[in-house]
């Protein structure tokens, strides 16, 4: 949908000191809300577009401006908690050029040319500096002597936060420097006293994997990745910020020693730039110095094309004057310098509203909520779904079908819903607005039913679990749920599992989406023909996968039941059940508290094994696998055996090097069957090593621990009751 309209002109007509008001308030708190609270309750875009209007107003009122307006100063206050930092030079902001358009740069570069009248010739084009606009948060860096002594928050512009400690825990910003020789060849001393300006940010990377963990945890999400990193730099707690993945570009200075002093005699931001660079800060190495208009212009559009591979977020890109001497000419207006300026991109967040909250069943059976929404164009794409994660995430949002939602879409990330769209201050926030200030709330039906996840499974119709400790639902049907196809049989076909060669991704997508395979037993129905007419698969190949196929069909009951992709069921329980019950049938049928008898098998395990063969899609299945006239996969009979019979139950035992005759699988097949833990690494509870040939560290921590080491003899010899022939 479009821009809210908070006011009807009627309204406004004749009274812009209201108008002034009201945009005024409106601005102070959402900017309160994005640089202090670090919660944004709007997308930049809306923030952007009230601050151009009131702009405007300002600019055909002068007489209505006010010291308390938005644009007289830096957003962002120092937080109670934190202690004061004076700027020895203020962190201004800089312009913000919200036209995505080429004509953007030309608007820029007209004015400096206008400002620069004079001093340049007619034709000479202004050598600019273009650097990438990062979504972080700005920090002053502050080194006595090549010394960090204190870091700080931009603050309001004239008092930031002191957040040093914090910002020790950033890996990319040096405690100490030293003196080295930059990319331009030349060889600066570090000067007594110098202040590093730049961006502390998280990759987006890192910001999903954040996420995710908190989503796991039940714990609040962040927005963006801007506010992930801005909560992080200003906690109380250093070790939050340690344990928050942050990064730093530097872009800037501040207060620096003069030449006289010690200082380094710059001529151009770029020299600087590549100086910070040798001296051991990060700085983007795609910035770089381009020409006039032309090469603005350039690499706008360069840098937008490339800006959804991009590791980490940008709004946009930044030009400013590369000479130094000509920056000091043109000088700063209000808050802003003249010489520099952001020219943004289409808006990565955007207000739009739900229309309708579906479930998307994804491929490893999580049922995903999914708001279908009123389309909306946001970074660059026409966005009408966006994910709600869960079920719990979706509570803690509060958001409901006909809600006013905040959408972001940020590179190849899957666009989310942010949260619900409330544009009014909270009563707590104690803020004086102008009574006339409506609620904008969007207006909700007098009833609005909660979102709940289905019981069953919109696509195959089993049943839907979710364990405990667990937020995300899932669907049990997984040798039936088309909707797992493609990772059922991957799962199934894997060398660990049912060991089909030459069955890959590529080749099961275009089985899947040709209609060949719909479940399981498709696979060993399949003939040449089928699988020849498929692309890029000639006769040959075709008749090496039937092949494999063919070979599969003898297999072992562990690796029958790990290939069914029972979850929580690996390769180590699979073969604890098979020991345990002997048969397929007798796990089939056997009730949690038998299952609870197994070793290692707990009530999760229990209860995800037993959900599995409760659903008769997935029993069916297994059925038409084993089915002599049709699948025929068998494997050899086994046994029942109790885990406290087992010769080797309890013992550990750790395999190293080559053996002569046996595979490493082969031995360790070997000693679980026993009923002997193979682990990984010795230590004094291991009760024996074998050691082959080229056995390694393992073999001398043994020695060193005075663990029993055996050769394949002593192997064998252990396996039949007597480790000592």
């Amino acid at each position: 949908m479009g821009n809210l309209n908070l006011f009807e002109p009627d309204e406004l007509e004749g009274r812009p000191e209201n108008r002034l008001a009201e945009l005024r308030a409106t601005l102070n708190h959402w900017g309160h809300a994005y640089y202090v609270l670090d919660a944004p309750v709007v997308p930049d875009a809306e923030y952007d577009r009230l601050f151009r209007e009131l702009q405007t107003w300002e600019a055909e009122h002068p007489e209505l401006l006010s010291p308390d307006s938005p644009t007289q100063r830096v957003g962002g206050k120092v937080l109670a908690q934190f202690e004061t930092v004076r700027h020895a030079v203020p962190m201004l902001s800089i312009r913000t050029e919200t036209d995505t358009e080429s004509s953007g740069a030309l608007a820029f570069d007209t004015r400096i040319r206008k400002e620069l009248a004079g001093l340049l010739a007619e034709s000479e084009s202004v050598e600019y500096v273009a650097e990438l606009k990062f979504d972080g948060l700005a920090i002053n860096l502050r080194y006595e002597n090549g010394v960090l002594v204190q870091a700080a928050t931009r603050g309001d512009g004239e008092l930031g936060e002191e957040v040093t400690s914090n910002i020790r825990t950033v890996g990319q910003i040096p405690l100490k420097l030293i003196a080295r020789s930059d990319h331009a060849a030349k060889s600066w001393a570090v000067p007594p006293v110098l202040e590093v300006r730049g961006e502390v940010y998280m990759r987006r990377d890192d910001f999903e994997r954040l996420n995710e963990a908190q989503r796991e945890r039940g714990e609040k999400t962040f927005v963006n990745p801007r506010n992930a990193a801005a909560g992080a730099v200003r906690q109380l707690d250093s070790g939050i910020a340690a344990q928050r993945p942050l990064s730093f570009f530097a872009y800037g200075v501040g207060q620096v020693s003069p030449p006289e002093q010690g200082g380094p005699a710059w001529q151009t931001h770029f020299e600087m730039l590549q100086t910070l660079k040798g001296w051991g800060f990060p700085v983007e190495d795609l910035d770089q110095v381009v020409q006039g208009v032309d090469g603005l212009v350039a690499f706008h559009q360069k840098m937008g094309a490339l800006r959804d591979r991009l590791p980490y977020d940008i709004d946009g890109v930044v030009y400013k004057v590369n000479s130094l001497a000509l920056q000091q000419k043109l000088g700063f207006v209000t808050r802003e310098p003249r010489w520099a300026v952001a020219h943004k991109y289409p808006a990565q967040e955007q207000m739009t509203r739900i229309l309708e909250i579906d479930v998307q069943v994804g491929r490893t059976g999580k049922l995903t909520p999914v708001a279908r929404l009123a389309p909306v164009f946001v970074g660059g794409v026409t966005v009408t779904n966006a994910t709600l994660h869960n079920l719990f995430e979706l509570r803690r949002k509060g958001v409901r079908v006909g809600d006013e939602v905040v959408v972001r879409r940020a590179g190849d990330v899957i666009p989310e819903v942010v949260g619900r769209v409330v544009l009014t201050p909270p009563s707590e926030n104690a803020l004086t607005l102008p009574d006339r200030l409506p609620k904008l709330l969007p207006s909700r039906t007098p009833y609005v039913p909660n979102f709940k996840m289905p019981a069953t499974c919109p696509i195959c119709g089993s049943t839907v679990v979710r364990e405990p400790g667990e937020t995300n639902h899932r669907c049990s049907g997984g040798l039936f749920c088309p909707a797992q196809r493609k990772q059922a049989i991957l799962h199934f076909a894997q060398r660990k599992a049912l060991d089909v060669e030459g069955l890959g991704d590529k080749l099961v997508d275009q089985l899947v989406d040709a209609g060949v395979i719909r479940i399981l037993p498709d696979l060993y129905k399949m003939g040449l023909t089928s699988l020849a007419n498929l692309d890029r698969m000639a006769d040959k190949s075709a008749a090496n996968v039937l092949a494999a196929l063919e070979s599969s069909k003898q297999t072992t009951l562990p690796r029958f039941l790990y290939g069914l992709g029972i979850r929580h069921v690996g390769e180590a329980t699979a073969k604890d059940l098979a020991r345990h019950f002997g048969n397929l049938d007798a796990i089939m049928d056997a009730s949690v508290e038998q299952l609870l008898q197994v070793k290692d098998v707990g009530p999760i395990v229990a209860n995800s094994i037993r959900t599995f063969f409760d659903q008769p899609h997935n029993r069916e299945v297994v059925a038409q696998l084993c089915e002599p006239g049709g699948c025929g996969i068998t494997w050899p009979a086994i046994e029942a055996v109790a885990g406290a019979s087992l010769p080797l139950t309890g013992m550990t035992v750790v395999l190293t090097g080559t053996l002569p005759t046996l595979s490493r699988e082969d031995a360790k097949d070997m000693l679980e069957a026993a009923g002997a833990k193979v682990a990984g690494s010795v230590s004094k509870k291991t009760h024996y090593v074998v050691a082959g040939s080229e056995a390694g560290s393992k073999l001398d921590k043994a020695l060193a621990l005075g663990v029993p080491v055996l050769d394949e003899e002593g192997l064998k010899a252990l396996l039949q009751g007597n480790p000592e022939s």
